[in-house]
């Protein structure tokens, strides 16, 4: 099979992968790779006031606007049990970038991918990273589809970045670890939303924190975040065991209890803050959750993927594909994820209520 020129391939489609190819289109062939044929339902809606920047920039906010109600939903604010058993009102009325977005991730996601077509990006949904070699100043890159692994295709690119979240692929196939801090899961759930109050809530407990969002479609999340060491498998994966973690947490309990027989499990899923410990190599970066992975409690994940695709737009085109690319952005992102550690590190000592038990005690 012929092997195909690009200029940059990005391994991943996601958010981060999605506005790199749409930031780097009006300057550089871009072929986006993914291992799904379409995205899929999972856990992370709150899109922070700042990331409209971003859209808005891309031409892409306005579309999204005109989907109140089916893509996303304004988040008036957050009710927050944190540090007391008294709940702390947040709202974003003074915010000069608007309201926090609450989500439809899937469709957002999709909403992207069609945005992303439309550009003239040259798309491979269903084709996951298999290997890659650099050879004569280029990535070879080798694909597989992910339904036939027989089927393959060679990509040979100029640039290769890596947004494949926080499995990091291509990083990871060139024998890169990841600085891990810690243990923290979310295990989750949805369930209808009849609710009046369409606020978010957030409350810490002792062995973690509780989590619940309205999302679009009269659909609501709630999910509960520990240290994966802390309770056992078998209380992270049913209902039930969902419900009897939850009866302790009042806000949340009685958001359950109002459709306990509708609620659907979806799974726990990793959470913790993680570091890749090399993000920039010789004509490759990583960007977005394969580069830094953050903690929910900071709300900065997708806008942190973004914000750091727009960034290198910025660098590439001042540095090309060169050593001083490598040394710029590898700066930044230590920035960021030194900065990111120091505000959860304030965030959670303001709870003080269980400092003895294992959770709080290891972020004290």
């Amino acid at each position: 099979m012929a092997t195909e020129k690009t200029d940059i391939v990005i391994i991943g489609g996601g958010i981060a992968g999605c506005i790199a190819a749409i930031s780097l289109i009006d300057s550089y062939q871009v072929t986006l790779v993914d291992k799904l044929l379409e995205p899929t339902e999972r856990i992370g809606e709150s899109l922070a006031p700042a990331s409209q920047r971003i859209l808005k920039q891309l031409d892409l906010l306005e579309d999204l606007e005109n989907q109140v109600g089916t893509l996303y939903q304004k988040n008036v604010g957050m009710q927050s049990y944190w540090g007391s058993d008294q709940v702390h009102l947040v709202d974003d009325l003074r915010n000069p970038d608007g309201f926090v977005k609450n989500l439809n991730r899937q469709a957002f996601e999709s909403y992207l991918r069609k945005a992303v077509e439309a550009r003239g990006v040259h798309c491979l949904w269903g084709s996951k990273l298999h290997s890659s070699s650099y050879e004569n100043s280029h990535w070879q890159v080798q694909l597989r589809a992910s339904d036939d692994p027989l089927h393959t295709q060679t990509i040979s690119a100029s640039f290769v970045i890596d947004a494949s979240g926080r499995q990091s692929h291509f990083a990871k196939s060139l024998g890169i670890k990841r600085q891990v801090e810690d243990k923290l899961v979310a295990c989750w759930v949805t369930l209808p939303n009849t609710k009046t109050n369409t606020m978010s809530t957030i409350s810490a407990s002792e062995n973690g924190w509780w989590y619940s969002a309205v999302v679009p479609n009269d659909k609501r999340i709630v999910a509960f975040h520990t240290d994966a060491d802390l309770i056992a498998k078998s209380e992270l994966k049913s209902t039930a065991s969902f419900l009897k973690l939850a009866q302790n947490t009042t806000a949340i309990s009685e958001i359950l209890k109002e459709h306990e027989h509708s609620i659907i499990f979806q799974g726990t899923v990793a959470a913790n803050s993680t570091k890749l410990e090399q993000v920039a190599g010789q004509q490759w970066v990583a960007l977005g959750d394969a580069a830094l992975s953050f903690d929910p409690l900071s709300s900065q994940g997708m806008f942190n993927a973004m914000a750091s695709a727009m960034q290198l737009r910025v660098l590439l085109l001042e540095f090309g594909f060169t050593a001083e690319l490598q040394k710029n952005y590898t700066e930044q992102i230590n920035q960021i994820w030194q900065h990111y550690l120091k505000h959860k590190s304030i965030f959670y000592q303001a709870e003080t209520r269980w400092k003895t038990a294992a959770f709080w005690e290891r972020r004290q």
